[in-house]
């Protein structure tokens, strides 16, 4: 299985770095392939496969758009099916913009399939969406939604995505939560 991101912000930013190694780590880096990348591909070079191009313009054949609003989740019998697994490299907003249909869904010719009901992280889906392809069944992922990480003495951020939860701990790249103490805002 090739898991693809289409890049979707206007510039590679650090949390697009750190989430895209995590992705690396979780398919390995001969597995993923990032479209879409028009500026900053030298900070993810060693990651994966780098495009300029869009994902749109690649006329995949088998390959499923992980968007949250598609009509069916993901099964793991779909890895029988399916050869690319598609996702949108978008920071999410709280409420969700449902950018994902718009943005990429709409423009490429492609199943859709959808990882339940609840934002999640680009690496968070993929990480998900490994498991399913793997054999686990969604149902049988644990999830939190909602995290609140302490940031500095008497601060912490809150980011309202679900995170999957494995021998009691959260899923998060590394180097995420020190990104996140270093940043001056929110």
């Amino acid at each position: 299985m090739k898991y693809i991101i289409e890049h979707l912000e206007p510039e590679m930013f650090d949390w697009c770095v750190i989430e895209y190694r995590h992705i690396s780590q979780i398919v390995g880096k001969e597995n993923l392939i990032i479209t879409n990348v028009k500026k900053g591909n030298e900070k993810i070079e060693e990651l994966g496969e780098i495009h300029k191009e869009s994902v749109s313009g690649m006329k995949l054949q088998k390959a499923c758009v992980l968007d949250p609003e598609a009509m069916l989740a993901l099964h793991p019998e779909d890895s029988e099916e399916f050869e690319y697994l598609i996702f949108g490299g978008i920071l999410g907003d709280h409420p969700p913009r449902k950018r994902t249909k718009p943005e990429l869904t709409s423009k490429i010719d492609a199943d859709s399939r959808n990882l339940g009901d609840r934002q999640m992280s680009t690496d968070t889906a993929v990480y998900v969406a490994k498991k399913i392809v793997d054999g686990i069944p969604l149902r049988k992922i644990k999830f939190k939604d909602g995290i609140e990480l302490d940031v500095a003495e008497g601060e912490s951020v809150i980011l309202p995505y679900r995170y999957v939860l494995e021998n009691g701990k959260i899923v998060l790249p590394e180097g995420f939560v020190e990104f996140l103490r270093d940043r001056d805002e929110f």
